[in-house]
């Protein structure tokens, strides 16, 4: 469980993560559209775990290492924007998150499922016995 500290500094890390990425798109990430969905921080606050996410971009893997070959002069624009407010900048590590492509996997899985109408005769149901 994160602790209140934790909490604050990821969503701070998030935010500003956020608008570097949607500032440099076209410079340092070839015009993809990256969202940081999720920042989970260490209890010494030394290292963030970002988790990406992207639109139409066809090989997202390969997106995440070319950030994370970047990782080191994102960390430096990261720390002249949150320099006031944090005593330590963290290592960054990118992570892609690919929680909607599994989420619509299990939605297709759904629309699939053919349930009967529960409307009939009932004789066959035991518990209406």
């Amino acid at each position: 469980m994160d602790s209140k500290r934790q909490h604050k500094f990821s969503r701070l890390i998030q935010k500003d993560l956020g608008e570097i990425f949607q500032q440099n798109s076209v410079s340092m990430f070839g015009g993809s559209f990256i969202t940081v969905t999720q920042v989970e921080v260490s209890p010494d606050l030394g290292l963030a775990k970002v988790y990406l996410s992207f639109l139409l971009v066809k090989d997202p893997e390969s997106k995440v290492a070319e950030i994370e070959v970047q990782s080191k002069a994102i960390r430096n624009i990261l720390g002249q924007r949150i320099r006031h407010q944090a005593r330590v900048i963290p290592q960054l590590r990118f992570y892609y998150d690919n929680t909607s492509e599994e989420a619509e996997k299990i939605e297709d899985l759904f629309k699939d499922i053919d349930i009967p109408d529960d409307k009939g005769d009932n004789d066959d149901d035991i518990y209406t016995r």
